[in-house]
């Protein structure tokens, strides 16, 4: 699969029937590159601190009667959401369409922090509770600070 612009973390694949292991869902997913991307952002926050138990995967919401699913749903040890990770194939350009498409998922969710990154490029931002001002961070936040 493609070199991300993340550090490289292995991951159990079958190659000739292009699946990766999840360990969150804890099966083999179709390998597709949205889902190295996942698969390699998903190992990053957990060696970043963030705790497996805490890390949904493909979490279901409905907004406006209509079935969605977000990348990736970060909780608190409240079990209340705290960031949305939308993630793209390499290839597909990060522009104001997937920002649209993860603040839709926020309107449902209302968290403080958003990640988008198609593996090469990561834009995280933070929404300040109290006047909904969009801050963009220099990099991921701290877990401490997401997680509680």
């Amino acid at each position: 699969m493609e070199k991300l612009n993340l550090p490289d973390y292995s991951a159990d694949i079958r190659i000739s029937q292009k699946q990766v292991f999840d360990p969150l869902r804890r099966k083999y997913v179709a390998l597709t590159p949205e889902e190295w991307v996942r698969q390699n952002i998903i190992k990053h926050l957990i060696a970043l601190g963030f705790p497996e138990g805490l890390i949904s995967v493909e979490q279901p919401i409905t907004y406006n009667q209509l079935q969605k699913r977000c990348d990736i749903v970060v909780y608190n040890r409240q079990a209340q959401p705290r960031m949305i990770v939308e993630c793209k194939a390499p290839q597909v350009g990060i522009t104001q369409k997937v920002f649209d498409q993860i603040a839709v998922y926020n309107l449902r969710l209302n968290v403080e922090y958003l990640l988008v990154t198609n593996g090469l490029q990561h834009f995280c931002c933070h929404i300040n509770p109290e006047n909904k001002q969009v801050e963009f961070l220099p990099g991921l936040p701290n877990a401490n600070v997401v997680i509680g």
